[in-house]
């Protein structure tokens, strides 16, 4: 091969790897930019795990989910307040938070499919930000439940 054509291979390799680097980061801008959380309102299995161990600390944690999915199983000592993906289950979460200080650190999550289309982390989120919950996070569970949390041997329990 010539050093002309492997110049032009080269740079249409570079461009094409560009192109699907801008796409991806298009695509992850996108999609964080619908979430109502920030970065900074997240935390990861690992992180809140560390957290759960010191009881003095450690947040109250909350499955806003598919009652199904709660009672085959959840992070150890989480409460179930209702799914919020309907207006019944939304209303039982804001009645159950009402009666809390705002100051309370709360973590959210539900581990029913791919965070991305999951139906309840959003309305939950925005309720419980509106209600003005200043400590109030989102556990990062990008596949399910089951991937991010149990397979992993993190602590869970079964049933009400």
């Amino acid at each position: 091969m010539t050093p002309r054509p492997l110049l032009r291979l080269t740079s249409l390799a570079v461009l094409v790897a560009v192109a699907v680097a801008l796409l991806l980061v298009s695509r992850v801008s996108l999609r964080a930019a619908s979430d109502p959380w920030t970065s900074s309102q997240t935390v990861q299995p690992a992180d809140l795990l560390k957290e759960l161990s010191d009881s003095k600390s450690a947040p109250t944690i909350v499955f806003v989910g598919f009652n199904r999915l709660y009672t085959s199983g959840h992070i150890k000592g989480a409460q179930n307040h209702g799914m919020a993906g309907n207006e019944v289950g939304l209303q039982e979460l804001k009645t159950w938070a009402s009666s809390l200080p705002r100051s309370t650190k709360l973590v959210i999550y539900c581990g029913c499919c791919p965070m991305e289309r999951c139906p309840n982390l959003r309305p939950a989120f925005t309720a419980l930000r509106d209600l003005g919950f200043t400590k109030l996070r989102v556990l990062i569970l990008p596949t399910d439940f089951a991937v991010d949390w149990a397979a992993k041997g993190y602590p869970y329990d079964r049933g009400q």
